[in-house]
């Protein structure tokens, strides 16, 4: 099986050959840097606790990290385009160096794939449906590309 049916998904026969295996990683909390590998148009459907409650465009975007000691992992991240979390849009454009802090903006969506910059993540905990423990990474906050990396030795790869 070829990564590029895998990545797309589909059907496999009962005499497939399969080769992929799990390449879940979590990184330590800290600073790195992402490059922008995939980004999908869809809509975000409000849940009766949240805090937004209308229905609204998001961009659902994979995140491709690198960490010199653990090699590269994904991230997920939704950007929901609503005007209570206008401010996480413009920290993310800051953070790929499309918008300018400070100035109103138009992002260009065509432009995002590809697109690099810093964030923080943090270790996030959660329970599944199933009542399992588990941990994934999420983004803290997207980093402007001013702000100067701490010295933790997570970043550093370039892309």
């Amino acid at each position: 099986m070829s990564n590029v049916n895998f990545e797309q998904g589909g059907a496999l026969g009962w005499d497939s050959q399969i080769e992929q295996e799990s390449s879940f990683i979590l990184l330590p909390a800290g600073e790195y840097e992402f490059k922008v590998e995939k980004m999908e148009r869809a809509t975000y459907q409000p849940s009766r606790n949240s805090s937004i409650q209308d229905t609204c465009p998001k961009a659902e975007l994979t995140l491709s990290i690198q960490s010199e000691e653990h090699g590269e992992a994904k991230v997920f991240e939704n950007l929901i385009l609503h005007s209570k979390l206008e401010w996480k849009l413009s920290e993310f454009f800051i953070a790929i160096g499309q918008k300018k802090k400070g100035e109103a903006f138009t992002p260009n969506w065509g432009e995002v794939v590809g697109s690099t910059g810093r964030c923080e993540l943090e270790i996030n905990e959660y329970t599944t449906n199933k009542g399992q423990d588990r941990k994934n990474n999420r983004v803290a906050t997207f980093l402007a590309p001013e702000d100067k990396p701490s010295n933790n030795g997570n970043a550093g790869f370039s892309f």
